[in-house]
């Protein structure tokens, strides 16, 4: 009887590295494949260099080599650099904008459930998987759905919302029955090399987490020197870059007031350069429109109750839900929170979960 193959995007590091361990145990053909997205002593941009908080340097491909090689299972290493840039423009794009992006979302449903989506349909895998804390589950009629993980500290289904809902059949996620320290167990029983390296990263690109520094390199000449005021209008003093501040930041903003409370970051305008701040109570939000809709369910031009998220590893908030027709005619979705929500900024990704399952999602575009 013939093996069924599946590709595991293996990044060098322990989740992905038990995720394709897992497959071969349970009789897959597995095929290991590395991104190389940019590695220590290449240039993936004007003089950034991705550095080993990531999960793509030379290393890391030696890494998920050794691995492979442990398993039993052919390997292969593909140049994304390109399409990468894709990702990096994205990021330094939306920050000059004056909006908050993430790139590893743009990263899953671009690269990892796109392009490599599409190797491996190219070699005949009927399966893609990785290390990703999620699980996939079946309703009783047999339809795939996307759930959060058993290790909700860990739980990564946020940031796979974008993923095409057609993809979810392909998709499988090993780990996400699993605790973060049942898999390092795992990997030390198994005698994997990687069974107790450290774990990456959230945005491998920007080095030493320096945000500010990575869109100077690869957009000189883009922050400039604007004005700080409060919601009222009233000049507080002078910035040097609205790429610099976050909506919902509080320490760090750089002016003192005289009415000795503190004050947080409530809007950047790109077009103006100019940073609002105030009182925590004004950042509430009551609704916002997601553009790019993402629904892993039928779409519904009905309210739907639901659970929004807003943050990767923020705390859901309790809200309704619709299909709309976005400020550009295409598809978008109505946000209504029940109670008004803190810090909903323009960029930032909304994810509608049904319990632990993941129904829909979008990127903010307004709010109120």
């Amino acid at each position: 009887m013939q093996r069924r193959k599946v590709l595991v995007a293996m990044s060098g590091g322990v989740d992905s590295s038990v995720a394709a361990a897992l497959l071969a145990q349970d009789g897959w053909e597995v095929i290991g494949c590395f991104m190389r997205l940019g590695s220590v002593g290449e240039e993936v941009g004007a003089s950034t260099r991705i550095r080993h908080r990531g999960c793509c340097s030379i290393d890391d491909a030696e890494d998920a080599r050794r691995v492979a090689a442990k398993l039993g299972v052919p390997f292969y290493s593909l140049n994304f650099k390109e399409e990468f840039g894709r990702v990096m423009d994205y990021f330094v794009e939306e920050y000059n904008a004056g909006r908050t992006p993430n790139p590893c979302i743009r990263c899953n449903d671009w690269l990892k459930f796109g392009r490599l989506a599409e190797f491996a349909e190219s070699i005949g895998a009927e399966a893609i998987a990785t290390g990703h804390y999620a699980k996939i589950e079946h309703s009783a009629a047999g339809h795939p759905q996307l759930h959060r993980a058993a290790d909700t500290a860990k739980d990564q289904s946020y940031v796979l919302f974008g993923a095409a809902h057609a993809r979810l059949a392909s998709m499988l996620l090993p780990i996400g029955h699993l605790r973060k320290d049942e898999v390092r167990s795992l990997a030390s029983k198994l005698g994997l090399p990687v069974a107790t390296k450290p774990d990456s990263q959230d945005i491998c690109f920007v080095p030493d987490g320096d945000h500010t520094e990575f869109i100077q390199q690869r957009a000189p000449g883009a922050m400039r020197a604007g004005r700080v005021r409060d919601s009222g209008g009233a000049d507080l003093g002078e910035h040097d870059g609205h790429q610099r501040f976050t909506v919902g930041q509080r320490r760090g903003v750089g002016v003192a007031t005289a009415i000795g409370v503190p004050l947080y970051v409530l809007n950047k305008d790109a077009a103006t350069n100019c940073v609002t701040l105030g009182r925590r109570e004004d950042l509430v939000t009551s609704s916002c429109q997601l553009a790019e809709a993402a629904w892993l369910t039928d779409a519904s031009r009905e309210w739907l109750d639901c659970q929004v998220q807003v943050r990767a590893h923020g705390a859901t908030a309790s809200a309704r839900i619709r299909g709309c027709a976005g400020a550009d005619g295409k598809p978008g979705i109505s946000v209504e929170f029940a109670q008004p929500t803190g810090a909903v900024a323009p960029g930032q990704a909304a994810v509608c979960y049904d319990g632990d399952r993941v129904i829909a999602g979008g990127w903010v575009e307004s709010t109120r």
